[in-house]
């Protein structure tokens, strides 16, 4: 017989999945695929493992979700940004949300980014790169501009930059924050002016 430790509370489905990926991002972002178990997770979210198993399938299936949350830019960063009609300023804040969310989830960000010890799986590579795909579709969004072939294709490079931007900063902490923030803004500003309308 298990004895209740309070640790345990009744949430909505939608709630308890959010709290178990929660405790997923921190714990693989923390120590790497090969050293988190989902006995690990579900521990650290205070539920049954059979319950991780449930949401997410596989260990695996429960680290691609990590990755796919981590990279992917939502559609929602989107509504909170200046008017169309202020190029500098929605540029200025999609990369401000941008550093925001890699500094506030740093070494889950860069567990994900750098694919914490999975680098080569196909299934991992693959969720990369339709992170990859989305957040070129959001920059794009954000300054207003068709997501065409050659548009794309400039945007992915520019999240790679934004990428290995960060890691720098991150990781090496040779820029500050705000060099950061005006190499990006002023690269996509260029992008925008230079560079898209021959695209």
């Amino acid at each position: 017989m298990s004895v209740d430790t309070g640790q345990r509370r009744r949430l909505e489905p939608d709630a308890r999945r959010e709290q178990i990926l929660s405790v997923a991002v921190r714990l693989f972002g923390e120590r790497g695929y090969a050293a988190v178990s989902t006995g690990d997770v579900a521990s650290g979210a205070g539920v049954a493992r059979g319950l991780v198993n449930h949401y997410f399938g596989t260990k695996k299936e429960l680290y691609l979700e990590v990755v796919r949350v981590m990279l992917t830019v939502p559609e929602a960063a989107l509504t909170r940004l200046p008017p169309d009609d202020d190029l500098p300023a929605r540029a200025g804040a999609i990369v401000s949300w941008f550093l925001d969310v890699v500094s506030r989830h740093s070494t889950s960000w860069l567990g994900a980014i750098t694919a914490g010890g999975m680098a080569g799986d196909a299934d991992v590579d693959r969720v990369i790169a339709e992170a990859i795909d989305v957040a070129a579709d959001r920059v794009l969004a954000a300054v207003g501009r068709p997501a065409d072939g050659a548009r794309h294709a400039m945007a992915r490079s520019y999240v790679g930059l934004a990428t290995s931007t960060a890691r720098e900063w991150l990781q090496r902490g040779e820029l500050t924050r705000a060099q950061v923030h005006k190499l990006l803004t002023a690269t996509l500003l260029t992008l925008v002016d230079q560079v898209f309308p021959d695209a």
